[in-house]
């Protein structure tokens, strides 16, 4: 198992030090990060920790997922790996001209 989680259904008023309370039951939390909207800096209601070990990950998703917390039930599983994402745009035109 990856050592990376989804956490889904996050209350928007969750903080990283709340998730690092939350999941340090499981065992060892190397990081943990609450995405944010880029224009108004407020959670997307979603986010990501990474824990020290796998077992210590299964732990967390068999622990955590489905856990009421700040009354919402939460979502943990498997994080999946990152899509690259496009930095060109393809059909704009020559603009050199």
């Amino acid at each position: 198992m990856n050592l990376k989680l989804y956490v889904g259904n996050l209350s928007f008023g969750a903080s990283e030090e709340d998730l690092k309370k939350l999941f340090s039951e499981a065992g060892a939390v190397q990081s943990i990060k609450i995405v944010t909207d880029s224009y108004s800096g407020r959670s997307r209601g979603f986010g990501f920790v990474e824990m020290s070990s796998a077992e210590e990950a299964e732990k967390a998703v068999s622990l955590i997922n489905g856990k009421t917390f700040m009354d919402r039930a939460l979502i943990v599983s498997e994080a999946r790996p990152q899509k690259k994402r496009g930095g060109e745009f393809k059909d704009r035109r020559n603009r050199s001209r």
